[in-house]
């Protein structure tokens, strides 16, 4: 399966709009952003877990990353509320489920295959800084390397965010709206900006809290993919 696979293409999806879809698990529902490959594939995607459901204890090969929308998210390791942002690096293992259920925006097989990180940041330890080169937007750093930088940002009311993407990026919108190429985008929606295109984002009344990773997209298709000879 492909799905917004052409990483030099904008690429966008509102998917409070889609219909959830049944996934292998019982009790386990998704809403796809991006795709690439089958059951076992690199993906960015919502995944709703009703409550008591859970999977079986698996590996991540190719690893991955996630962050709490709602509920209360559930492994061995501990539970992660809604604001919680969690990496687990490839060949990383848990048993994930949920027992007040959850949702979650999470990303596989998105990492250096080296990568051996673990990220836990509960939603509730995060710090907001000022960003100095934007005015009114604050930063909370989420996680940084020499292939990406990851983090929440809150855009302010009725203002215009820019920002140059020499390497790409991503756009989650958790909190109020914005506009982009005349298309608004609310709670649930995804943006992918191509390497070396430029942010240009109009916020309304309330701003906008939004997930973003940056600088990734040139790594991203170098990456061998599962099932890739």
């Amino acid at each position: 399966m492909k799905l917004n696979a052409d990483l030099d293409q904008r690429a966008s999806v509102h998917a409070a709009q889609l219909p959830w879809q049944a996934s292998p698990i019982a009790g386990v529902e998704r809403r796809m952003l991006h795709r690439v490959g089958a059951e076992v594939a690199q993906a960015s995607t919502i995944v709703r877990y009703a409550p008591g459901s859970r999977f079986s204890a698996h590996t991540h090969t190719g690893g991955e990353e996630f962050l709490v929308l709602e509920g209360v998210f559930q492994d061995e390791h501990g539970d992660y509320p809604a604001g919680s942002y969690i990496r687990n690096p490839p060949m990383s293992r848990h048993t994930p489920g949920s027992a007040p259920g959850t949702t979650i925006f999470v990303k596989l097989w998105q990492f250096d295959l080296q990568d051996r990180t673990h990220v836990r940041v509960h939603g509730d330890k995060l710090a907001r800084v000022a960003d100095a080169t934007r005015p009114g937007v604050q930063v909370s750093p989420l996680f940084k390397d020499a292939h990406e930088d990851v983090r929440l940002e809150l855009w302010p009311a009725n203002s215009r965010v820019e920002l140059e993407l020499a390497g790409g990026a991503e756009f989650f919108v958790l909190e109020g709206q914005f506009q982009e190429g005349g298309e608004p985008f609310a709670p649930q929606s995804w943006l992918r900006l191509p390497s070396g295109s430029r942010l240009e984002a109009n916020t309304g009344a309330q701003g906008a809290k939004v997930w973003v990773k940056l600088g990734h997209l040139g790594f991203l298709s170098q990456l061998k993919l599962p099932g890739s000879a």
